[in-house]
């Protein structure tokens, strides 16, 4: 298992609002209309509607009541058909799967504003009715609208394993492997999970690339009757949005990305950025205890080195190296969680591994019963269709003394991974890094967290950047985590204020 480079339903689920002072001002340039225009950009593509056939650009989505529990009555569920591969876009067809919650105030309306929360594979039908209290505001003047990218939950979701599977593999596979016949089985256990995918969603796999999920958002636009797209990406949400900003650059209206990943780096970039990301929050988590984080990495590498070499027994289950960074990584996502980390290393060292296991069951989505979702095999499809890198294990090898230099408790975990994510994958990648260039287009939110450790903030830096200059407008908070809409008041007031009013920030806006 890795630690994701994008964002996971659990990071956004636990959200809190706080105080955040403004160093910057959020209105210092002219107010975007709806429909404020943008200049093509040279060999921008043109609108579907130019090379789709009248079944797909002429739907009118059939809302009806959602089915599933908890799901409110002012929310409506629909599909919408997209070409399966767009350069035969008269060909076969698979379904994307809507939710819409309409705007509260029709007067006033905007359009729709269509959500992404990352992943890759993360289900917007499942999360954004779990979040929409988030959105409130949003909600009076837009429609709230969230889909399942191709390839995910109802709209094709890939599968790869069963949960026997998926279980047996987290039992027996060290993620950080320190011998040859451990390599052996990390590299071999990666290439039966590709070869899963392959047999039990062949059709699908070589279709799940982000430029694809771009071009069905354009066309979900135009079915939704919005002449610009208004658009919200969070992590991996962000690499969506500005593909489609690179795209489409005419049909940007207003467009949000927070929890940045960074477009100019490849698979050992990321992985580079990754490690120094949650080592650096781990270290701010450690002070907040009292402790030095020279003190903190000790006692934490002490104890994986302790479950390296005999796992806990945890029920008829064991807790393992592996799942133990994984249970530490997810509550650096959020401050709010870092208390429940302090619990987890206390038992564990005290040789109770339920509450780091728990942690990692709650990362790898497992439930009680066993059963696994199937985020992940939505996420290494559609990360292994992105990324034309396929590292060896040679050259992971290679990776681990500097990235264990960069963080102790991390960098042998995500240098493997490396080679681990997309090996023997039965499908070739698109291109070494995402384009995200976007010259004409109306300017793009760029929102970074100082503090956090999945997304680190230059990668929001390098968006900005990469959308070109009066496109990407830079907003940084400082503070800790993964997303600063919700948990940073000074960085919500100044989305919602985009958003709502199309007041653009001055670059560089500073909250905290």
């Amino acid at each position: 298992m890795r630690i994701r480079r994008h964002l996971t339903a659990l990071a956004v689920g636990g959200l809190l609002v706080t105080g955040c002072t403004e160093t910057g001002s959020p209105a210092a340039s002219p107010a975007l209309g709806p429909s404020s225009p943008a200049t093509p950009a040279p060999g921008a593509e043109p609108s579907p509607a130019a090379g789709l056939p009248a079944a797909l650009t002429g739907q009118r989505p059939d809302w009806k009541r959602c089915e599933g529990d908890g799901i409110g009555d002012e929310w409506r569920c629909a599909t919408v058909k997209v070409p399966l591969d767009h350069a035969e876009p008269s060909g076969a067809t698979l379904p994307v799967a809507l939710i819409r919650k309409e705007a509260t105030a029709r007067k006033g309306r905007i359009g729709s504003l269509l959500f992404n929360f990352g992943g890759p594979g993360a289900s917007g039908v499942d999360i954004l009715p779990r979040l929409s209290g988030e959105y409130g505001s949003l909600g009076e003047r837009y429609d709230l609208v969230g889909f399942d990218p191709r390839g995910v939950g109802r709209s094709s979701g890939v599968v790869c394993r069963t949960d026997a599977e998926q279980a047996a593999a987290e039992a027996r596979v060290d993620s950080t492997p320190d011998t040859p016949a451990e390599e052996a089985a990390y590299l071999k256990d990666a290439a039966e999970f590709g070869a899963g995918c392959a047999r039990r969603s062949g059709a699908v796999i070589p279709h799940t690339t982000t430029s694809a999920t771009a071009r069905d958002l354009d066309l979900i636009r135009q079915v939704l009757g919005d002449e610009k797209l208004h658009y919200f990406g969070i992590s991996y949400g962000t690499q969506l949005g500005g593909t489609y900003a690179h795209l489409f650059p005419r049909n940007v209206g207003r467009l949000v990305l927070d929890a940045v990943v960074d477009p100019t780096s490849g698979t050992a970039g990321h992985a580079r950025h990754q490690t120094v990301g949650f080592q650096r929050a781990l270290d701010n988590y450690t002070r907040s205890t009292g402790r030095t984080p020279a003190a903190g990495t000790a006692r934490i590498t002490t104890l994986l080195a302790a479950l390296d070499r005999r796992p806990l027994e945890v029920g008829d289950r064991r807790l393992t190296e592996g799942l133990a960074i994984t249970g530490i990584a997810v509550t650096l996502y959020s401050e709010s969680s870092w208390p429940l980390l302090t619990e987890a290393l206390e038992a564990a060292g005290a040789g109770d591994g339920g509450p780091l296991l728990r942690l990692a069951d709650s990362y790898n989505d497992r439930d009680e019963q066993g059963h696994y979702a199937t985020q992940s095999h939505s996420q290494r499809a559609i990360s292994c269709a992105d990324s034309s890198e396929r590292p060896t294990a040679a050259q992971a090898r290679a990776l681990v003394p500097e990235f264990r230099r960069l963080s102790p408790v991390f960098g042998a975990f995500l240098a493997w991974d490396t080679a681990g994510w997309c090996a023997g994958w039965p499908v070739e990648g698109e291109a070494k890094t995402p384009a995200a260039a976007a010259p004409g287009a109306a300017p793009v939110l760029v929102v970074g967290t100082t503090g956090d450790p999945a997304t680190p903030y230059e990668g929001a830096e390098r968006m900005a950047r990469e959308l070109g200059e009066g496109v990407g407008i830079l907003v940084t908070n400082k503070g800790e985590g993964h997303g600063a809409y919700g948990t940073s008041a000074c960085v919500t007031r100044t989305v919602d204020a985009y958003l709502l009013d199309g007041k653009v920030p001055a670059y560089g806006t500073t909250c905290g």
